[in-house]
């Protein structure tokens, strides 16, 4: 009986995963030591870990797919990439406040998208030694162990969030408590893929690379994620910025969550169909 040929999304997460491990033992090298760290964008935190780790996975992800485009959030953006099927889209260190920190939730988060939709993608906590994985049908692993979004219908539901879409949320007289705000939106994004929180929220203005490695072990793990103003979050475009996200395997809380979203942040000005295309 022949064994079946492994998916191109299936050879491309055999990589990510390699390379999330070389990455994390780069940043490992560094966590909790006198770090060089330096702003970026006026207000962005950068050390030389996320540097040293950027160069590898460039050197070893580039290397083994030279005809993928790339996108990274530690190198200057080109269009270039949008010429490219598949990407590689990169967050070295996803969580750098909190690297910086000695926190110890940070991770690499990689993914690779086609056409728009991320079809590989690993989000990885070397100090914490968890390896979040999915491809396009395949579904989501922790440590190799499959993985399936589950969620509590009562006064126990973990939910993060900032203080004011708390106040939305509560005021449209929704109970349970307050989960914990990991420095990573990475990571807290995941923890809804394996259940320890029943929904997450980010603010406007989070980037591809913050969220494309999460979004497809979210998907596979039967989470729905979404941008409340444009609906399932596209990748590879010429402006990376999303509007506020929000994600829940509960089907009750995704309209609540979304309202509080919208009228927290608001909603990007409409685009032209020109723009919608890019």
């Amino acid at each position: 009986m022949s064994i079946p040929a492994p998916t191109p999304a299936q050879d491309d997460l055999a990589l990510l995963r390699s390379a999330a491990v070389h990455a994390g033992i780069i940043g490992l090298g560094f966590f909790r030591t006198d770090l060089k760290t330096w702003t970026k964008n006026i207000s962005s935190p950068v050390t030389e870990a996320d540097i040293a780790i950027d160069t590898f996975l460039g050197q070893a992800l580039l290397g083994a797919r030279p005809d993928y485009g790339w996108l990274s959030e530690e190198q200057m953006d080109t269009t270039d990439r949008l010429a490219h099927s598949r990407v590689f889209i990169v967050d070295p260190i996803d969580g750098t406040r909190g690297f910086i920190k000695g926190e110890d939730s940070w991770c690499v988060s990689l993914a690779v998208v086609e056409d728009g939709v991320p079809v590989a993608g690993v989000v990885y906590a070397p100090a914490r030694d968890e390896m979040y994985a999915a491809a396009l049908g395949m579904g989501a692993t922790l440590n190799g162990q499959p993985i399936k979004a589950a969620y509590r219908t009562d006064e126990s539901r973990l939910i993060p969030g900032p203080a004011a879409v708390h106040n939305e949320l509560q005021g449209a007289g929704l109970t349970y408590k307050k989960g914990p705000m990991y420095p990573s939106l990475a990571y807290r994004l995941v923890q809804v893929a394996r259940g320890k929180l029943d929904a997450a929220v980010a603010r406007r203005g989070a980037q591809d690379w913050d969220i494309a490695g999460a979004d497809i072990i979210l998907t596979e793990a039967g989470a729905d994620f979404v941008d409340v103003c444009a609906g399932r979050p596209r990748y590879n475009r010429a402006d990376t910025r999303h509007g506020a996200l929000a994600t829940t395997a509960d089907p009750s809380l995704k309209d609540m969550l979304c309202d509080a979203l919208r009228t927290v942040y608001g909603c990007p000005e409409p685009t032209t169909p020109e723009q919608n295309e890019r």
